[in-house]
């Protein structure tokens, strides 16, 4: 839960992101905070999510003029700020007041898109009347075929451009942080017939994909191989996640994944990414290696808790300013010069961690 009187309404002194992770844990309950960095058993997975992104090194130009950098994208139509999204996060209520309104109202204002997850305690409607501006559905499946039509159409009555329906949530990952502390989130209190996740097959995918007139996200694609089945059936975007290493133990790094799958999809689909990102220099590799869209997991966690919506804006200004400085410094003009020739695969120079992408946390700063 957030502790009270602690979020801060003017959020202009934040300078670094590594602020946000200090400030957040100071206004959040140890539970609280446990889920948001905790990870499933061993945490591996999350900690592969790190080790893969600061296992590729940038390969710049010089001598090329950026004193004009394009960083704007097309996605649904929709021309963006830069090639990022809030992902889903269901539990935004316990850190955040407001919760997942936060994050769609900040996604607004800085030109980004919000993916609002289906366990949200608010409901699509609040969202889907909170601004006009085009807003992303996440479904997890907690019931029969006329559950789910219900509530792709409640979605599409309420304004909302795409679909992404989760895949990887056939049981729900031994989160160790939180069952150690006997702690559930308002979400997890709430969630209902898990069967029907189980029982989700590429049947159901077809059959929505026939019925609703509404892009298609698959949000946990971890294989070339599913990404694949994915091609056959008509997907419009595949998002390759692990849940930031909250559900499958023992998993590969997520960004190890995007150059393989990137190169069999190709024009057929886009690619959606989360994993680790937590500073520009991620969301660039990630582009580099062929993703479309990438998601802000759990940084979005640590503005929310830091600051609310104010606190979000700060953080995308700052992880935009990274962004662009890195493209400046690659001689990059335009997202449509990045590509895997900007980056080489190359040892990590430190063990992956909560704070590795800050070390200056661990210096003391």
């Amino acid at each position: 839960m957030l502790k009270k009187n602690k979020i801060q309404n003017d959020c202009s002194g934040f300078l670094t992101l590594h602020e946000f992770y200090k400030a957040a844990k100071k206004n959040t309950s140890i539970e609280t905070w446990d889920y948001i960095i905790g990870a499933a058993e061993t945490e591996t997975t999350f900690k592969r999510n790190r080790l893969s992104l600061d296992s590729y090194a940038f390969r710049p130009r010089v001598l090329r003029n950026v004193e004009k950098v394009d960083t704007t994208t097309t996605i649904f139509e929709k021309k963006i700020k830069f090639p990022v999204f809030f992902a889903p996060i269901g539990s935004m209520q316990d850190f955040v007041e407001g919760g997942a309104l936060s994050s769609t109202l900040s996604a607004a204002e800085n030109n980004i898109l919000h993916m609002l997850s289906s366990t949200w305690a608010g409901g699509v409607d609040v969202v889907g009347k909170s601004v006009n501006y085009p807003k992303i559905y996440q479904l997890y499946i907690r019931g029969d075929e006329n559950w789910v039509d219900d509530h792709i159409q409640k979605a599409i009555d309420n304004g909302f451009i795409a679909l992404c329906l989760t895949v990887d949530l056939d049981a729900y990952g031994r989160r160790e942080r939180d069952l150690s502390k006997r702690y559930k989130t308002t979400s997890r209190k709430t969630a209902t017939a898990p069967e029907y996740q189980m029982r989700f097959s590429w049947k159901d995918v077809e059959r929505i994909k026939n019925k609703f007139n509404i892009p298609l996200i698959l949000k946990g694609i971890a294989t070339l191989e599913d990404a694949k089945l994915a091609l056959e059936n008509g997907i419009d975007v595949i998002y390759i996640s692990n849940h930031g290493g909250r559900q499958l133990d023992h998993g590969l790094g997520g960004c190890d994944l995007i150059s393989e799958i990137s190169q069999t999809v190709k024009s057929k689909a886009k690619i959606f990414f989360d994993g680790g990102v937590l500073r520009g220099t991620d969301v660039v590799k990630a582009l580099a290696l062929g993703a479309d869209l990438v998601g802000i997991g759990r940084l979005q966690c640590y503005a929310a808790a830091a600051g609310g919506k104010e606190g979000l804006n700060r953080m995308i200004e700052i992880l935009y300013d990274e962004f662009l400085i890195c493209l400046r410094l690659l001689g990059i003009n335009s997202l449509n010069e990045l590509n895997h020739n900007y980056i080489i695969r190359e040892k990590a120079i430190q063990s992956p961690s909560l704070t590795s992408s800050f070390p200056l946390i661990d210096e003391g700063y």
